[in-house]
């Protein structure tokens, strides 16, 4: 019966306040969760806060985690004032006698700008949890945008090719893909780690070369 209550007060804290939703009705019942789920009530608070929330997976992703400033990665989520920025680069630094800091890049997820800062490497940073979806790849046009479809509804998604760095020269045609989202806005794609091409092009090996092994550019056919 304390789990219940407990679970209660936990839920009404998320969807509305206290005196919104009367819990009592559903004191009797053997199935909480779907009857407090499933009420009127409960659809009209969140209906309500719509707004606020956006989706289920919304207040998933704004939920996050502390992490230290050392521990943040490209492609991480992050909070700053208010505003939910992607990491693009990171430049780990010690400039003299100083603290360690961290310099990096940050692309705001709406507008798309970029600004610098640095972060101290023990400073506290609010990661944000970012949904991760199979596409299939369909084309790619001659303004550098990427054609995806969703595997399961056939819906297509356009996203910039520049989500996939220089990844984006191994696409081919069906190649299963994954893409982050936030709120739904497309962040940052990648390709399978295993990629089969062809390497239509090589140099001959050079003569009197030390054993040493040397990489050298080759074109290669996806």
């Amino acid at each position: 019966m304390m789990r219940t209550l407990l679970l209660r007060k936990g839920v009404s804290k998320a969807l509305s306040s206290p005196s919104s939703i009367n819990f009592s009705s559903f004191a009797s019942s053997s199935s909480f969760l779907s009857d407090f789920l499933t009420s009127p009530q409960t659809r009209s608070a969140v209906d309500a806060r719509r707004h606020l929330l956006g989706s289920l997976w919304s207040v998933i992703q704004h939920r996050g985690f502390k992490v230290h400033g050392s521990d943040v990665k490209v492609g991480n989520i992050i909070e700053r004032k208010g505003y939910f920025p992607s990491v693009t680069k990171v430049d780990h630094s010690h400039e003299g006698r100083g603290k360690a800091t961290i310099k990096v890049e940050l692309r705001d997820v709406e507008s798309g700008n970029k600004v610098t800062q640095r972060l101290a490497t023990d400073e506290s940073v609010d990661r944000v949890f970012v949904q991760e979806k199979a596409y299939i790849f369909m084309c790619k046009d001659r303004d550098a945008k990427v054609l995806l479809m969703d595997p399961d509804t056939f819906e297509q998604l356009e996203v910039s090719e520049e989500l996939f760095g220089k990844a984006a020269m191994y696409l081919q045609d069906d190649m299963k893909v994954m893409v982050q989202l936030f709120n739904d806005t497309p962040l940052s794609a990648s390709v399978p780690k295993r990629v089969t091409c062809v390497v239509t092009e090589a140099q001959p090996p050079m003569k009197g070369i030390a054993a040493t092994p040397k990489y050298v550019p080759s074109p290669v056919d996806v």
